[in-house]
């Protein structure tokens, strides 16, 4: 049996930018994706602590120690700059391997978006 499990968490960061002609997705500082062990292309799920919303998109490789968080397409309607949010993406594994993961959650500075 295979159950779905947290694999990656970035907890709390601030929108610093939203591009509604964008084509899609979410840009993520790539210091705060090898944090979180995220690649680009990966889907995540967006929780946005200001107004409830919880969305899907996939991640775009941001510039590394920009602290850059740019809600791109549809979800800049979604997500506003200023907006504090938690991004987590899943992972499908054995039920019993599950039972020993050890998920990569991370806690950057939401002033900066950089690790503290």
């Amino acid at each position: 049996m295979h159950i779905q499990v947290l694999k990656s968490k970035i907890h709390r960061v601030t929108v610093t930018e939203a591009d509604l002609n964008y084509i899609g997705s979410v840009t993520i500082d790539q210091n705060l994706m090898d944090a979180a062990n995220l690649i680009e292309n990966e889907k995540v799920q967006i929780l946005n602590m200001h107004n409830g919303e919880r969305l899907e998109t996939y991640v775009i490789k941001g510039e590394r120690g920009s602290g850059v968080i740019c809600m791109n397409g549809p979800a800049a309607r979604k997500v506003a700059v200023g907006d504090v949010i938690i991004i987590i993406s899943y992972a499908m594994m054995d039920f019993e391997e599950a039972k020993n993961f050890s998920p990569w959650v991370i806690f950057p500075d939401t002033a900066t978006n950089k690790m503290k």
